[in-house]
């Protein structure tokens, strides 16, 4: 079975670290993340709030740098847990546990961005390859092979 989980969002506010008794950090934080569709009349997008967990590095990493606004990729997985309320009822709680986070860009850098292009925002990460490389360039030099369709087991 597999519980994995992969968000792009915006951070809804600040992120307010903790720590446990054991000096281990951590953080609970909510992604507002865009729907594909805009089912609303007036056209505007709408969002699915969606708590996450971070621990340890990761808490860390998003106190230092991350703040509301800030656009966070998430990779984790969906964990529900349960606990008595103020009131003696018992709770229920649905949320992201974050293997990994990524600070993919912040509202002032998007803001930049598309006052210097003319079509939408385009954020791409600090580090790793750029999205516009031609990536046929790494095809280029291998040999060709020929293989007839009577060759494959499944066609």
């Amino acid at each position: 079975m597999i519980n994995s989980v992969v968000l792009v969002g915006r951070l809804t506010k600040d992120i307010e670290l903790r720590k446990t008794s054991n000096n281990i950090s951590t953080c609970s934080f909510t992604l507002a993340c865009d729907k594909r569709f805009k089912p609303t009349q007036e056209g505007a997008p709408t969002a699915d709030f969606i708590g996450c967990v971070a621990w340890r590095q990761s808490a860390d990493f998003l106190a230092n740098y991350a703040s509301k606004g800030s656009i966070v990729a998430v990779e984790g997985s969906i964990q529900t847990r349960n606990y008595e309320g103020q009131d003696g009822k018992r709770v229920y709680v649905t949320e992201v546990l974050c293997d990994r986070v990524r600070l993919i860009g912040s509202r002032s850098a998007g803001q930049s961005a598309s006052a210097n292009q003319t079509s939408g925002q385009t954020f791409t990460p600090s580090a790793g390859p750029s999205f516009n490389e031609n990536v046929e360039d790494d095809f280029s030099n291998t040999p060709s092979l020929d293989i007839s369709s009577d060759d494959l087991p499944f066609y």
